[in-house]
């Protein structure tokens, strides 16, 4: 046995499950703290902890140094506008993350248009779960044009939000034009 808590029986955990509790802003700050440097937890579970904006910054600036992590499931927060924004900061940086669910946050348009600007200079994020998340036309309609740019998101979900008319045609149009090139995305407006 090592001194690492992340280590059982001398086996490194990959997987770090605390989803359904009440972690808070408080528990994700520790959590961020003890992850910094951490290089073996490949799989981060926190969706139902009550987290908000402080602590989804204190997490986004420990993945712009951890270089492990690939999954991040934050879904079911208290996250909002500037806690989504401190994570799209993150995505510019982080080069490691594949998979990160947002699911039932409120992060709105203005986010969303900040997640959208950043991923266009992401190549690494494949799947990106944002269903609802009170998005609406000008969320969607940045998100249309990142993945315009953006050529490693597979998988985009958007159920669930306030897109109307003019998201939902700016989405079917990308759709339809990357569809024409081979890349598949499961959009679900």
């Amino acid at each position: 046995l090592t001194g690492d808590p992340m280590y059982s029986h001398g086996i490194p955990c990959e997987t770090l499950d605390v989803h359904n509790n009440s972690i808070r802003d408080s528990g994700a700050e520790a959590l961020a703290r003890m992850l910094m440097n951490n290089n073996t937890i490949t799989t981060l579970e926190l969706d139902k902890n009550n987290i908000g904006d402080f602590g989804a910054r204190a997490l986004a600036q420990m993945l712009v140094h951890n270089k492990t992590i690939k999954r991040l499931n934050l879904a079911t927060n208290d996250i909002g506008e500037l806690g989504s924004q401190a994570l799209a900061t993150m995505l510019q940086r982080n080069h490691a993350i594949t998979e990160l669910s947002l699911q039932k946050n409120n992060i709105g348009d203005l986010a969303a248009q900040a997640l959208a600007t950043m991923l266009q200079q992401n190549n690494t994020l494949e799947i990106l779960n944002l269903l609802s998340n009170n998005i609406g036309d000008s969320g969607a309609q940045a998100l249309a044009t990142m993945l315009q740019h953006n050529n490693t998101i597979t998988h985009l979900w958007l159920g669930k939000n306030n897109i109307g008319n003019l998201g939902a045609q700016a989405l079917k149009d990308v759709v339809a034009e990357k569809g024409a090139s081979g890349v598949r995305f499961d959009l679900l407006v």
